[in-house]
């Protein structure tokens, strides 16, 4: 057997560079590059095995280990899954900071490699630099809390468990039905230990991401379901995207003229002027979706998780509904007692589109005369002017006017996601972003870096609130450094204006979710609210920045900023408040039972109301 002698880092990184996946014929490289702060646990590893090169990745330099791992989760979001950027830490806090966005990847079924430094396999210096210990174990290191939210957690303590640790590893990384995040945790003794690695283990290596067909019967049980339906509606989910099957969508549901609503991560597949494409649905949802889905006798669920935005807490389909699940995912297309079709979207739409000839539902005129009225309200919305000043939802309707049809719009957490699932109007497919799986607060900020560097020719606008800006936003730092312009556009409401919504539509009076001085006479944080000058705070990084208080104002520098050669940041002073309200949905939350304020009581009388209508699983 012919062997080559390096270190296991030095392994890791060839391996990475010969790793391929292929879709209908096509092969993509799987790493062209590797994000990595480097610290103890992995500069004198991986970051030697990178710098010593005889490998094509590219090196990103991170500024936070969260921060870059969700551009990485964008990044292959973007890509739909057939690229990824391996992200390299130092052990301790550089490597624990990285679990959030694991969490994002998992559960949003993105593919995330983390490489995070780990104490010493040999424990002879232990405890080391930034080592937690715990006593009813030596064997557990901080990296163990990645278990909890990765697909698949390897330690590779000795350098030859590369080998099985990376194969399962690229398993799980390249499986739709089965992806997430993906975690090796490298004892940093062990990355610069040596082995004789045979070098078929370095040898190209091309994943196949075959197509799941669904069975005759299958196809005929959900046919036999749908030819029954009179009202019947169909979800459009991620899944939809991820397998390219919008065409596929397309062509069911002309043939069958079946009305769909929309996911986040599924919005912008077909085109918004379709006359049977309702938008947003559940609890961020648009009127005409929630109410042709609240009187649907069935459900096509193609692609989605089901969440509890999107189905309004089990609240928006009555039991009287019955579900057809279309997914790739077992775990998924059994939910709601669905009847599962386990299967790739875009083969299972074509499978039912044949095996529907002849039929047609009758809710579609319904749809398109529901469609028509809330089209009406959605312009009221972008045109909504306040003598006090801005609003948010016509703020959001200038920039989304001034986008061009190739332009990425992203977004996730906040009033945003909301107002944009209801009002935006995407360009071409795929340029509508939205990770609303973990509704990560940072992942506008830092993912919009990986959704440009996935698309280097678009424009990239991602929006966000002021409270995100604060909670996360060091890779605007990267864009700057690698000469990207991406436009963020900042909402500033003085607060988390969404959750303050939250609070006060569930009989709560604000408290703690605005950004004011705390009061000395009071004692409570109900002073001054806090003037923030956000465009300065970019500035000082090198970005291009505008502050905006007016309409004229946005519109110019939205001109202005494509003349630029750097990040631009719009700092938005929106009115607090102004942002859509719900529309024939419900999401339960956990209202105080006992409670002495009268409107927090009537708040939980309304919540059992709504438990008595939703359905229980």
């Amino acid at each position: 057997m012919e062997t080559i002698r390096l270190t296991m880092a030095q392994a890791l990184v060839r391996f990475l560079d010969e790793q391929f996946v292929e879709l209908d014929g096509v092969e993509h490289k799987f790493v062209n590059n590797i994000f990595g702060v480097f610290g103890h646990g992995c500069v004198v590893g991986v970051g030697q095995a990178l710098q010593q090169g005889g490998h094509s990745i590219r090196f990103l330099q991170g500024k936070n280990e969260q921060n870059m791992a969700l551009a990485a989760t964008a990044f292959a979001k973007q890509k739909n899954r057939l690229e990824i950027i391996p992200c390299v830490s130092s052990i301790g806090p550089g490597a624990m900071n990285m679990v959030t966005a694991a969490g994002c990847a998992t559960a949003n079924r993105i593919p995330l490699l983390l490489l995070p430094g780990d104490t010493f396999a040999c424990r002879q210096p232990d405890p080391v630099l930034q080592q937690a210990e715990f006593f009813h174990s030596f064997g557990q290191t901080v990296t163990d809390a990645f278990r909890g939210v990765c697909h698949y957690f390897d330690r590779i303590e000795r350098p030859e468990q590369l080998m099985t640790a990376a194969i399962h590893a690229m398993r799980v990384l390249t499986d739709p039905a089965d992806t997430g995040a993906v975690c090796l945790a490298m004892p940093q003794d062990v990355e610069g230990e040596a082995y004789d690695y045979p070098v078929s283990f370095l040898r190209r290596r091309v994943w196949h991401m075959d197509r799941r067909v669904p069975t005759e019967a299958q196809t005929e049980r959900a046919a036999e379901i749908i030819r029954g339906a009179k009202k019947p509606l169909l979800i459009c989910g991620g899944g939809v995207r991820y397998s390219y099957a919008g065409d596929a969508l397309e062509r069911f549901i002309d043939a069958t003229g079946i009305p769909f609503g929309e996911t986040q991560a599924g919005k912008g597949t077909l085109s918004w002027e379709h006359p049977l494409n309702l938008g947003g649905i559940g609890v961020t949802g648009t009127q005409c979706a929630n109410r042709i889905a609240k009187d649907a006798d069935v459900v096509i669920a193609v692609g989605t998780r089901l969440t509890d935005f999107t189905t309004s807490s089990k609240w928006l389909f009555g039991e009287h509904t019955k579900l057809v699940s279309v997914n790739i995912c077992p775990f998924d297309a059994v939910k709601m007692d669905g009847e599962p079709i386990i299967c790739d979207a875009r083969e299972g739409l074509d499978a039912l589109t044949k095996a529907l000839v002849g039929y047609r539902a009758e809710n579609g005129e319904a749809a398109e005369r529901e469609r028509a009225e809330w089209l009406r309200i959605a312009d009221d919305w972008y045109r909504k002017e306040d003598p006090r000043g801005l609003t948010q939802t016509r703020a959001l309707g200038i920039i989304n006017e001034f986008m061009q049809p190739t332009d990425i719009a992203l977004g996730s957490a906040g009033s945003l996601p909301g107002d944009m699932q209801r009002l935006f109007r995407p360009g071409n497919r795929d340029t509508y972003h939205m990770e609303y799986g973990f509704s990560n607060m940072g992942y506008e900020t830092n993912g919009a870096l990986g959704v440009k560097l996935a698309c280097p020719g678009n424009e990239v606008y991602t929006f966000f609130g002021d409270g995100t800006y604060l909670m996360a936003h060091s890779e605007l730092v990267t864009c700057l450094q690698e000469g990207l312009r991406v436009h963020f556009c900042l909402f500033d409401n003085s607060g988390w204006g969404c959750i303050e919504n939250l609070q006060n539509n569930q009989g709560d009076d604000t408290f703690g979710t605005v950004f004011r001085f705390r009061d000395p006479q009071t004692g409570g944080l109900d002073g001054e609210i806090m003037p923030l000058d956000f465009a300065k705070s970019a500035e000082g990084y090198g970005l291009k920045t505008y502050s905006i208080h007016t309409e004229e104002e946005l519109k110019a520098a939205l001109e202005d900023a494509l003349t630029q050669d750097r990040p631009v940041l719009y700092d938005i002073k929106v009115l607090p408040g102004s942002m859509t309200p719900g529309y024939d949905s419900w999401w339960r939350v956990g209202v105080a039972e006992v409670s002495e304020s009268p409107r927090v009581a009537a708040a939980y009388e309304s919540l059992c109301e709504h438990v008595k209508d939703t359905r229980k699983f």
